[in-house]
């Protein structure tokens, strides 16, 4: 299919449902977790159409997926190939529970390469680019797909694992990198490490920077802090998992908006309380089937991200792959209640990115959960510290709140840097 050409609602769902009748009749019997799985549930012989789909499998969550490769370590079950025919290991990043292990074959990782080739000619990135990979390159899935499928698309690659910030910067420079490939929080503090060692980004050789990990990307304060600081670099945002790989590219129309690659994913939005599928404009929690991962698939997947659908059938861009305002909202496991309030990770860190003396930031939690405050606390930039700032952040954060958070100034440099996803809500 030609890259330009894109295709309308009833030509994706047919499509989808050419997938998934092979994929269900490949699981039975030679994957385990799914032949118990859909045992116990009286596995349905055929699938008409995706609402029949919808209705009659049952989804699939990570605390099943945990407790399998608890009983079945290291890997679990949830393999349709004999281990022999597994080339890759990957983990999850841990950074909210124990990391799970997943296993690729050649196969599952060529479907998610050229995944990646989607998410590329979306943002534009091509063979004329040189990338920058700022990550380390460790168990954790991070940019490895993304470094292995530009390669292939003949762009020069230059791998900055196991690099200082500043070694890293120095290479962006010395090699012209065009593409920057990081989270929104490190592509933040390089802003830093140039500003005290001497690199000027207004004369940068980025043009694109991809960001991922982290709802930051989607999110405009954020965004725009990176964009002003990166000499107007272009911000593109995409999201994915290492359970079902890469997901979504930021529309080329329209800024804060995602686009579920529909050619390789199911995607449902559903009732994280009662399971029900969401209407179009109501948020809920982003459903995932693998279309093409067939050696560890997953099965009507509950990621845990919180999303909206567009409620437009066609998107400005042309496109009718479903797409998600605002990106990633939230994880339904990261909203906390606060006197009464709901509030999540995105909402407070769009507060404070929109003040531009803040550098970083870290949300202080109560040791016992059953208590209902938290406090912030904030680092401004060397030499912009101000006596009213934390009276400012904290009428901010009443006004779009409703709640009085108290704000604390901390020195510069005494709150912790991330390279790959930050931790910035702890529990004391």
């Amino acid at each position: 299919m030609p890259p330009e050409t894109h295709l309308r609602r009833q030509v994706i769902a047919q499509r989808q449902i050419e997938l998934l009748r092979p994929l269900l009749r490949s699981l039975i019997p030679d994957n385990a977790f799914y032949t118990a799985k859909f045992e116990a549930t009286d596995f349905p012989a055929k699938v008409s159409h995706l609402g029949d789909f919808y209705e009659r499998f049952p989804f699939t969550t990570k605390q099943e997926l945990m407790a399998n490769q608890s009983a079945f370590p290291p890997y679990g079950n949830n393999l349709t190939f004999p281990l022999g025919r597994y080339t890759r290991c990957h983990q999850t990043s841990g950074t909210s529970s124990t990391p799970m292990r997943w296993l690729d074959t050649t196969e599952s990782w060529d479907w998610m390469l050229q995944n990646w080739s989607v998410i590329f000619r979306a943002s534009n990135i091509t063979a004329a680019d040189v990338a920058f990979f700022a990550f380390s390159f460790g168990p954790f899935i991070g940019f490895w797909l993304a470094f292995e499928a530009a390669q292939r698309a003949g762009i020069r690659c230059i791998a900055g694992g196991g690099m200082s910030s500043v070694a890293r910067l120095r290479n962006i420079f010395d090699h012209g990198a065009t593409v920057l490939f990081c989270t929104p929080t490190y592509a933040l503090h390089l802003i830093e490490v140039a500003s005290t060692n001497g690199f000027d980004l207004k004369t940068s050789p980025v043009k694109t920077i991809l960001v991922a990990g982290e709802p930051g990307g989607s999110i405009p304060a954020t965004r725009q802090r990176i964009m002003d600081a990166w000499s107007g670099a272009r911000v593109v945002d995409h999201h994915g998992m290492t359970e079902v790989g890469p997901v979504t590219f930021e529309c080329p129309a329209r800024p804060h908006v995602l686009h579920v690659i529909e050619t390789a994913y199911i995607p449902e939005i559903i009732d994280p309380a009662t399971g029900a599928q969401r209407a179009a404009g109501e948020s809920g929690e982003l459903v995932l089937t693998t279309l093409g991962r067939n050696g560890s698939p997953l099965i009507r997947y509950r990621t845990g991200d919180l999303v909206k659908a567009s409620a437009e059938n066609v998107c400005t861009c042309g496109r009718s792959d479903l797409a998600l305002e605002g990106g990633i909202l939230g994880r339904t496991d990261e909203m906390i209640v606060v006197r009464g309030v709901n509030v999540y990770p995105g909402a407070i860190e769009e507060i404070l990115r929109q003040h531009g003396a803040v550098s970083e930031y870290q949300v202080r939690l109560p040791a016992s959960p059953d208590l209902q405050q938290i406090a912030i606390d904030v680092e401004p930039f060397p030499g912009r510290s101000d006596s009213d700032l934390a009276a400012a952040l904290e009428g901010a954060l009443q006004t779009a709140l409703h709640l009085r958070i108290p704000v604390h100034m901390v020195p510069p440099g005494s709150l912790p840097r991330f390279e790959m996803k930050a931790s910035r809500w702890i529990r004391q």
